[in-house]
């Protein structure tokens, strides 16, 4: 159970970590079976484990991105909105992910997009 910022800090560099290890099984194991990440700058919503695969292979994998952390503000006792920078294939960009986590510290849902 999430109960204090930290945990969310952990959640985040978790995730970070992986993706820029490029290892899509550890990223996924931190995702909720059912879990959403909807980013409108892909035009695109992915559901579930599938979804977030595709996801991840396609935009952290495919374009060799890297993620810096840049600040986290918590937004409640399960959410937090992570800035982030990132690097790769496509350039530049600065980024906010909004990290929503379950009772058991997967995340639940994403809402990402660029500043």
């Amino acid at each position: 159970m999430i109960r204090q910022n930290d945990d969310l800090h952990g959640i985040a560099d978790a995730l970070i970590a992986a993706t820029n290890a490029f290892d899509v099984e550890r990223a996924l194991a931190l995702f909720a079976p059912d879990a959403v990440i909807d980013d409108p700058s892909t035009g695109h919503r992915f559901d579930g484990h599938a979804g977030i695969r595709d996801y991840i292979e396609r935009y952290f994998v495919g374009y060799h991105t890297a993620t810096r952390i840049l600040s986290i503000k918590k937004s409640g006792s399960r959410r937090a909105s992570v800035r982030v920078d990132f690097t790769g294939g496509f350039g530049h960009e600065i980024g906010l992910l909004k990290i929503s986590a379950d009772d058991h510290g997967l995340i639940e849902r994403i809402d990402a997009g660029l500043e």
